[in-house]
């Protein structure tokens, strides 16, 4: 995951905090008899500059170093102060060049409180956002470090260094009723959130989206952890789940490859169920899964997948309901490989049960994914 270290600027949208009583628009400043009679100078024009290290397309919150950096310029000033966080104290220098590594792991945010001062001490101050990405080497064996990732930050298409859309329709062998699409219109980000949307069209006809990560993020144990809000309508099947990496290879298919399903929601919009699918010796297929209550289908969820070289355990909100021991050989369990993700909203077939005549859209939402091993 890690990238050549390269430093790229981004000009971020500013936040203007009032720090100390002033009047008047523009800037934050501060004002004051300094000392009962000398004239204040108000600092103005204060930009600000912000560059994660390493950060590009593929790592919009840095490399996982931590590291970033600051520059800011105002006319008027003589000095600059810098504060990481709202409990951080500020430091202060004369060239406005400020670095700083963060060094909690995972996705950090916070506020950085940029200062100018004048040579009365006056000043006015800007705040710039901070989002920063930091990965650790090793770890506790916990599975604490996070080590790949999707925010779905912002709004638009896709990142396509990590998902690729499947297109088509033909039932994908249950009979679903949907034909799935890369457009704008079933699979977009919007706000920070992932939508996969399911829509009626206006012949009948019924299209959503379905994303993986086949040869772009493969991985074997660790957590995984999904913030995702599923759809309510009669005949959506939502999943959040995944296969085997070796699915393609000639004479391995489905379910040799295995299939672990972190989250399936069926025609009971009160549950969830977590599942794991392999094949038999004798080449049947075989399956286990528990469900549990999800009474709140229109609310956000963490839905949690636990997976070591022994077991694999699924939980709702940090509540385990499912657990299987897979100590074992293949092809009883092929659950010691490298595995892809998959996310889709299904229409109908054989477990999305029978479609609301009256249905038009409705989607599935994820806030995050996150691997920690």
């Amino acid at each position: 995951m890690k990238k050549k270290l390269t430093h790229i600027s981004v000009c971020f949208c500013f936040a203007l905090a009032t720090l100390v009583s002033c009047s008047g628009g523009g800037d934050s400043s501060g004002g004051g008899d300094n000392g009962g009679g000398s004239q204040s100078i108000i600092p103005s024009n204060l930009a600000v500059n912000a560059t994660l290290q390493g950060q590009n397309d593929s790592n919009p919150f840095g490399d996982g170093s931590g590291i970033f950096s600051i520059t800011a310029s105002a006319t008027n000033a003589v000095k600059y102060g810098f504060q990481v966080g709202n409990s951080g104290s500020e430091s202060q220098n004369t060239t406005g060049q400020f670095s700083y590594t963060v060094t909690d792991l995972g996705i950090n945010q916070f506020p950085v409180y940029v200062y100018a001062y004048s040579e009365t001490d006056d000043r006015i101050s800007k705040i710039e956002n901070m989002k920063v990405f930091v990965i650790g080497n090793g770890g506790s064996g916990n599975n604490d470090v996070l080590v790949w990732f999707d925010e779905f930050d912002g709004s638009g298409p896709l990142n396509s260094s990590k998902w690729t859309n499947e297109v088509g329709g033909g039932g994908w062998g249950n009979q679903e009723e949907q034909v799935y699409t890369p457009g704008s219109s079933n699979v977009v980000r919007e706000d920070g959130i992932l939508k996969i949307k399911a829509i009626k069209e206006s012949n009948g006809s019924y299209t959503s989206a379905r994303i993986v990560t086949k040869d772009k993020y493969e991985f074997k144990y660790g957590r995984v952890d999904i913030r995702a809000k599923l759809p309510t309508a009669q005949g959506t099947w939502p999943a959040l789940w995944m296969l085997g990496a070796n699915f393609s290879e000639p004479g391995v298919g489905w379910p040799q490859c295995g299939e672990i399903d972190i989250m399936e929601q069926f025609q009971d919009k009160n549950k969830v169920k977590a599942t794991l699918h392999w094949k038999l010796p004798d080449s049947t297929r075989a399956e286990y899964g528990e469900d549990t209550p999800n009474t709140t289908s229109d609310q956000f969820h963490v839905y949690s997948l636990d997976w070591t070289s022994t077991s694999i355990r699924a939980f709702l909100d940090g509540n385990e309901y499912f657990s299987m021991n897979i100590s074992g050989t293949e092809p009883y369990f092929p659950f010691n490989e490298d595995f892809f993700f998959i996310m889709n909203v299904a229409m109908g077939g054989t477990n999305g049960g029978t479609i609301d005549p009256n249905f038009t859209m409705d989607a599935m939402e994820v806030d995050y994914i996150r691997v920690y091993q």
